[in-house]
C-alpha cells in the first residue's frame, strides 16, 4: 500500500491558525469527510477488505469508473480517496454548472500535467446532466489515460450515458446507507463538534440520534448538516432534547425524483403490489409517491390503467371504480381526494385478476401486422346501395337474432384468408369463469 499522502486541511498540529479558523468555518459534513476507507461509513460491499475497488485504491491503481448512488452515500469522497491514495491531482466540475469551454480548459490542463508525469482524477458530479457531446469530449482523454474519469450520477447510467463513455469505465454502484451506519458517523462527528465549543459536551441521547438518522433517508451529509443545526440550536446548555429535534425535523422530506428512475422503480412497485393482490404493499408505494410529490393524476391514469390491464373482465367495475376516483381526486383536490385513490388501489389489489383481454388484444394486433389490410369477407360488409347489393355485399349474412340460440355457429368473422382465430381466453377468475363457461360453448359449435 503506498503511504497516504495528508489532507492539506486535515485536523493537524501543524496547521497555521488561520487555516484552523478555516477548517473550523467549513460545514461540519465537509469537516467529517473521511480520509481513509475505513472511515467511510456504509458501502460494505464496495469497499470490503479484499475488494477489488479497495484494493485499486490502496494500491494507488486506480482506473475511470462512474459511480451510482444516491445523494451523500458518498460518491464524492470516493473520488477524493482515489486521487489522494494516487498521489493525483483532484479535479472537480460539476455539469450543473460546467459548458464545454471549461470541460476543455480542464482537459487541458490535465494534459500538461500529464506530460510532466503527473495523473489528473476529474471528479464531474452530475455527469448524467452533460449532453451527448460534452460526454464525448472526455473520450480521447479517457483513452490516452491522461485523464482518470470520475463521473458521478444518481441516475441510471444506462439510460443517461451513452455507450462510448460506459464502455470505458468501470460502474460502481453505491447504496443509501442504512440508519446504524449513519448513527456511526454522527457519534464521530460529536467530537468533532465538541472540539468546536472548547471541549464542552453536547448531550444527546441515542433515541435523538436514531431520529436523526431516520431523517436523513440514508444521506449522511443530510444528517451531519441536521446534527449542526440541531447543536447551533441546543446553545450554551448543549442539551439537544426532542423540542430541538422537533424544530429541526419539521420540515424533512424523504428521497424522490419526480422524472428519474427512482419514480418509475416505485410506480412499477405500487403497479406490481396490484397484480400480486397485495393491497397493504400498493397503499405503501401509492403513499410513498404522493408524499415525494408525485402528480396525482400521473397515478389516477396508472391506476385506471391497471384496471384494465390486470384485472380486466374478471371484474369489469375496476375501471368504473378507477375512473370515478380519478374524477373524484380532480373534483376534491390533496389530500381529501387522495383517500379515494387508496380506496381504487385497495380494491383493485383485492379483487379478480385477469390479463386475458390485454393479451388477446396483443395478439389480434399482432395478426393485424402479419396479414395486412385483408378484405372483409363479403357476407359481413354493409350493402345501402343496389350497385352494392348486385355486387354481392352482405350477400349470405345470417342475422343472429332470427336464429336458435341467438348465434349463427358457422359464420365467420374473420377474413377469409385467415381463417377463424382465437385470441380471448378467459381464466377460472371472477367474472370470467361465466364468460369461460359460456364461449367454451359457443366455440365448440363453431369448430
Amino acid at each position: 500500500m503506498l503511504p497516504r499522502k495528508p489532507a492539506p486541511d486535515a485536523d493537524m498540529p501543524g496547521l497555521l491558525p488561520e487555516d484552523e479558523n478555516a477548517l473550523a468555518m467549513r460545514p461540519l459534513a465537509e469537516r467529517m469527510r473521511p480520509r481513509t476507507p475505513d472511515e467511510m461509513v456504509g458501502q460494505r460491499r464496495l469497499l470490503a477488505e479484499g475488494s477489488a475497488l479497495r484494493r485499486a485504491i490502496e494500491a494507488g491503481n486506480v482506473h475511470s469508473m462512474v459511480l451510482w448512488g444516491p445523494p451523500g452515500c458518498g460518491k464524492t469522497t470516493l473520488a477524493l480517496l482515489l486521487a489522494d491514495y494516487a498521489d493525483a491531482e483532484f479535479k472537480a466540475i460539476s455539469a450543473v454548472l460546467s459548458g464545454l469551454p471549461e470541460v476543455r480548459k480542464v482537459l487541458a490542463e490535465a494534459e500538461q500535467r500529464f506530460a510532466g508525469g503527473r495523473r489528473t482524477v476529474l471528479f464531474v458530479d452530475e455527469v448524467h446532466r452533460f449532453n451527448k457531446v460534452q460526454q464525448d469530449a472526455f473520450l480521447p482523454y479517457i483513452e490516452r489515460g491522461t485523464i482518470v474519469f470520475v463521473g458521478a450520477t444518481t441516475e441510471n447510467p444506462s439510460f443517461e450515458l451513452n455507450s462510448a463513455l460506459l464502455s470505458r469505465c468501470r460502474v460502481h454502484v453505491l447504496e443509501a446507507v442504512s440508519a446504524d451506519d449513519i448513527v456511526l458517523a454522527l457519534r464521530r462527528a460529536l467530537e468533532d463538534l465538541r472540539r468546536g465549543l472548547g471541549g464542552r459536551g453536547i448531550a444527546i441521547g441515542d433515541g435523538q440520534l436514531a431520529m436523526i438518522a431516520s431523517a436523513a433517508d440514508g444521506d449522511v451529509r443530510r444528517a451531519l448538516t441536521l446534527l449542526e443545526i440541531a447543536a447551533e440550536l441546543a446553545g450554551e446548555g448543549g442539551t439537544i432534547n426532542d423540542a430541538t429535534l422537533a424544530q429541526v425535523l419539521a420540515d424533512r422530506s424523504r428521497r424522490f425524483d419526480k422524472g428519474g428512475e427512482q419514480f418509475y422503480d416505485q410506480i412499477s412497485a405500487l403497479h406490481k403490489s396490484v397484480r400480486s393482490s397485495n393491497p397493504d404493499a400498493a397503499l405503501y408505494w401509492l403513499a410513498r409517491m404522493l408524499d415525494g410529490g408525485a402528480d396525482p393524476g400521473y397515478l389516477a391514469r396508472r391506476l385506471t390503467r391497471m384496471a384494465v390491464e390486470d384485472i380486466g373482465l374478471a371484474d369489469p367495475r375496476a375501471l368504473t371504480m378507477a375512473l370515478e376516483a380519478w374524477d373524484a381526486h380532480d373534483r376534491l383536490g390533496s389530500p381529501e381526494g387522495d383517500l379515494a385513490l387508496a380506496q381504487v388501489a385497495i380494491y383493485l389489489a383485492s379483487t379478480a385478476k385477469s390479463n386475458a383481454a390485454y393479451v388477446a388484444f396483443g395478439e389480434a394486433r399482432g395478426d393485424v401486422v402479419a396479414h395486412g389490410t385483408a378484405d372483409v369477407p363479403m357476407h359481413l360488409r354493409n350493402a345501402p346501395t343496389r350497385l352494392m347489393k348486385q355486387l354481392g355485399y352482405g350477400k349470405g349474412y345470417q342475422y343472429d337474432h332470427t336464429l336458435e340460440g341467438g348465434i349463427a355457429p358457422d359464420q365467420t368473422g374473420f377474413p377469409d384468408a385467415m381463417g377463424e382465430r382465437v385470441y380471448y381466453r378467459p381464466v377460472e377468475r371472477g367474472l370470467e369463469i361465466k364468460l369461460r363457461e359460456k364461449l367454451a360453448r359457443i366455440r365448440a359449435r363453431r369448430t
